[in-house]
């Protein structure tokens, strides 16, 4: 299949300090792929540059002819502000920009939107609730929501079931499943390696740069996993900032 994104030498950060290196690979459309990997192995790094949040540092990112706002992005929850004054309706509501711009009108096609996609990920009722009085799980199904709205093809997931009930990871996942069969491409940060081996064929281990990319089989090792966790300890938070004007390396 055709490649939906492609990274050549791909080095994100903060600071002109790398947090990810020298990433190379492609990801087919309609991959379903899981990014895994010890914490501070730069998956939230990654996933910030494939959304067009963090510029690279060196090297390009791809789109394969998408349009950025053709990205949907769901960040971790911990990157939401819950004393901000929105209902679930309006910020699920916020999918529609692309749609509609940010001053767009919202009429009665809208609306009926906003509804189905907060009936499918069960939170009917919810609507006036303010964000802030959101259990963990619905927060999640409410970040589902705004993504189901935005009607993408690519779908960033940045930790989706991290700290949820089994219930809510089901219906969630369901919906991931779904989103693959549709031809969509999905890539989803995640900490479950038995979720990942039993529902996603493809995994990258990343730990700051590649450990191993392909079949989830092939990939989630013992020996790798190893790897990557060593890859992770040994890395110097207080290395040189990265030079963004030297040239790439050679392929």
């Amino acid at each position: 299949m055709a490649a939906q994104l492609r990274l050549r030498d791909v080095t994100l950060g903060y600071d002109r300090h790398p947090a990810v290196h020298h990433l190379d690979g492609e990801v087919a459309a309609g991959a379903l792929l899981a990014v895994v990997g010890p914490n501070g192995a730069g998956k939230s790094t990654l996933f910030r540059g494939l959304a067009g949040i963090l510029k690279p540092l060196a090297g390009s990112i791809s789109l394969g002819g998408l349009d950025p706002r053709d990205i949907a992005y769901l960040p971790q929850t911990v990157d939401i502000d819950r004393s901000f004054p929105i209902t679930v309706f309006d910020f699920v509501g916020t999918g529609l920009w692309r749609a509609t711009g940010f001053f767009g009108g919202m009429g009665a096609r809208e609306r009926e939107g906003i509804a189905q996609a907060l009936a499918a990920v069960g939170l009917n009722g919810f609507e006036n609730r303010p964000i802030g009085t959101l259990s963990g799980g619905q927060m999640q199904r409410m970040l589902f929501a705004r993504v189901l709205l935005q009607d993408a093809r690519l779908i960033v997931l940045d930790e989706p079931f991290n700290a949820i009930d089994a219930k809510t990871s089901a219906d969630l996942l369901a919906l991931v499943r779904r989103w693959h069969f549709e031809g969509r491409t999905v890539l989803a940060a995640l900490h479950d390696m038995d979720l990942v081996r039993a529902n996603f064929p493809e995994t990258l281990l990343l730990a700051r740069g590649k450990v191993a990319w392909g079949a989830t089989a092939q990939v989630l090792t013992a020996e790798n996993l190893k790897e990557a966790r060593r890859m992770c300890e040994a890395f110097d938070e207080g290395a040189a900032a990265c030079a963004v004007d030297m040239p790439s390396r050679a392929a």
